[in-house]
């Protein structure tokens, strides 16, 4: 932690480091050469330039090169080995900011939040793919269908694969929670047509107050369910029983993200359905 803390201002020291020896060494000198000449003896001899040499008079003139062997040094050293120092010192800061990057740039809240998420993924993957349970037989429906005529519940579709597969998914999750509280549940009806949803609209608003297409049956978003008690189907809220289911069908529903139409100013208790309006949902899909 203390290194990840100093990291900026040792990246730092070598970037002014590497400018420095750029400037004094390369920059500097060149730009001195080039604005201004040193025309003394010892700057002459150390740059190595031909000077003529003092002669008596009547003598012929004779022309020297001297270039010591100091100044040789000084060359290569200026351009060789500078330059390799200077490629040293920037591969070290490259390699320390890959090296602590990780630590310094992620914050410790976004790194939680990625594993989290990561977490949720890896769960929702290793996820067992629950198998719908196998459909009933209409007689298991006749005391609905007695108490409530006009629903044609015998004929109501049940067929999960009519409806949206992650959605069923959900569902079955939630059927599972509720046996393990003691309510078995039935699926009274999944899909629905805009037909079969403007007939049962057409009934009254004690019936639905969605007309065909504004449900979410008739995008496979939304099921009803009840409870089932000794082979048979119980849907009557004046049963304690079955309003014990209910209310446990509410909290499973709302725990696994769902809506429940029991939390409705129209009670509907044994609906759930894809939370979200209709638009937002197709949308998405």
């Amino acid at each position: 932690m203390q290194w990840t803390i100093a990291l900026p201002f040792v990246i730092a020291a070598l970037v002014v480091l590497v400018a420095w020896v750029g400037w004094r060494f390369f920059l500097g000198g060149q730009v001195a050469g080039s604005w201004a000449v040193d025309t003394s003896a010892d700057a002459v001899l150390e740059q190595g330039v031909s000077v003529p040499l003092a002669r008596p008079p009547g003598e012929a003139e004779v022309v020297t090169t001297a270039e010591p062997a100091a100044a040789a040094r000084l060359h290569s050293y200026r351009w060789v080995t500078l330059p390799l120092l200077s490629l040293l010192l920037v591969g070290l800061g490259v390699v320390a900011v890959f090296k602590m990057g990780g630590h310094y740039y992620q914050r410790p809240d976004y790194v939680a939040q990625d594993y989290q998420q990561a977490g949720r993924i890896k769960q929702t993957l290793l996820e067992e793919k629950l198998v719908p349970p196998p459909p009933l037989p209409p007689t298991a429906f006749a005391d609905v269908q007695n108490q409530m005529p006009s629903l044609d519940i015998v004929h109501a579709n049940r067929d999960w694969a009519h409806m949206n597969p992650a959605f069923v998914q959900t569902v079955l999750r939630v059927m599972v929670a509720m046996r393990a509280r003691g309510f078995g549940m039935v699926l009274l009806e999944g899909y629905r047509s805009p037909e079969r949803q403007n007939a049962l609209a057409a009934q009254g608003n004690h019936v639905t107050q969605a007309k065909g297409g504004q449900s979410k049956h008739q995008y496979g978003l939304a099921v009803d369910l009840a409870p089932m008690r000794a082979g048979k189907v119980v849907i009557s809220e004046r049963d304690p029983w079955a309003m014990q289911a209910y209310q446990a069908l509410g909290e499973e529903a709302q725990t696994a993200g769902l809506t429940w139409g029991g939390n409705w100013s129209f009670k509907d208790y044994g609906h759930i359905e894809q939370t979200g309006s209709l638009k937002v949902l197709l949308g998405k899909r």
